[in-house]
């Protein structure tokens, strides 16, 4: 703290004894002594404050972790696997959420453009007939043209 050598306490001694007097300086010294000790246990007292705060943290700290593993093994301990894959199933079947929202956007159709209106009205189409549905005919049964090579075609000429 105080760079003070034995010179310098030789020399605060004499000019004390000097001030002070021969006669009252075993009782300045002595008040002296009792300021020192007072301010030596004030630090000690402000130091142990310190370390007292210090170690109340440090236990509140183990005390949340004491209290997050307790909070864990009693999740642990309602422990039910047919619960957890229900709840996976189900999340599974439903659909997403924003999934839905795209196809929503997706089947509207997008918004028509309108025709300019300078052109002229266009005349209604004539109503056309058409004609009815007829039944689709079976394929005909497909015919050989190929010729056929057998021994006795080319004798019975």
């Amino acid at each position: 703290m105080f760079d003070i050598g034995w010179s310098e306490l030789l020399l605060i001694g004499i000019v004390a004894l000097i001030a002070i007097g021969p006669k009252e300086l075993p009782g300045v010294l002595r008040t002296l002594g009792q300021w020192m000790a007072k301010v030596r246990r004030m630090a000690s007292e402000f130091q142990n404050q310190f370390h007292e705060a210090m170690r109340e943290a440090e236990l509140a700290d183990l005390k949340k972790e004491v209290d997050e593993m307790a909070t864990k093994a009693q999740s642990y301990a309602h422990f039910d696997p047919i619960d957890d894959i229900r709840k996976d199933i189900e999340k599974a079947a439903s659909p997403p959420p924003d999934l839905d929202t795209l196809t929503d956007t997706a089947a509207s159709p997008p918004p028509a453009a309108t025709p300019p209106a300078t052109t002229a009205p266009a005349s209604p189409p004539a109503a056309t007939e058409t004609p009815p549905a007829v039944a689709p005919a079976e394929p005909a049964a497909p015919q050989n043209t190929a010729p056929v090579n057998t021994p006795d075609a080319g004798r019975a000429a």
